[in-house]
């Protein structure tokens, strides 16, 4: 992309690594990436204990959201978060849903939509039987994922919570509002946490 754009990308975690504690990798994820050339974060979430899902997945996680300014293409933030992922010891091999070190998912960008609607509403609207099997060879966003996700909802709706979905119409309130007050048990923010300061 010549021009700058937004960006929001998910930061997870629920095993302790060499930087420490989960809460700890996020830290250290945000700021690799902050320093990293065309991107710069502007905004981003405190961080949240979440239940792990499914609930035998392993440990409880901690989860953020952090707002992106970059000049990179979607595929080359991508590219990018995996990099750093693997630099921290997150190992791909392990599936889908496991317990990891580090996660960093995109989640949005600028009001995109990849590669086209039909293809978005068709990972959107998987069955929830399908979801563990199944991924996409392409890059889907927004992530098919994020309106059924307190644990990515509830950080997001800290820094920007009137971002609207590009096909649902909803902003991150409005579906954090539509999954109900029980999809917020378990989560709260992490107690005495000291956040980086982004400029």
């Amino acid at each position: 992309m010549s021009s700058s754009s937004f960006a929001f990308i998910g930061l997870g975690a629920n095993l302790p690594s060499a930087e420490g504690s989960a809460t700890k990798a996020l830290i250290t994820a945000a700021g690799i990436l902050h320093a990293e050339p065309n991107i710069s974060i502007s905004a981003f979430s405190r961080v949240w204990h979440t239940p792990a899902f499914p609930v035998t997945s392993g440990p409880d996680f901690s989860n953020a959201v952090a707002k992106l300014q970059t000049e990179l293409s979607p595929e080359a933030l991508l590219s990018r978060l995996h990099r750093i992922e693997a630099d921290l010891g997150r190992d791909r091999s392990t599936g889908r849903w496991s317990a990891r070190v580090i996660d960093l998912d995109l989640l949005a960008m600028d009001h995109l939509v990849l590669p086209d609607p039909a293809t978005q509403n068709h990972w959107r609207d998987l069955a929830p039987g399908l979801q563990r099997s199944k991924t996409p060879e392409q890059l889907i966003l927004p992530h098919p994922r994020l309106q059924d996700r307190t644990f990515v909802l509830a950080p997001w709706a800290e820094i920007a919570p009137d971002w609207r979905h590009p096909i649902l119409g909803r902003t991150i309130v409005q579906m954090l509002d539509a999954l109900g007050t029980d999809a917020m048990i378990g989560l709260h923010p992490v107690a005495g946490q000291i956040l980086p300061a982004f400029p």
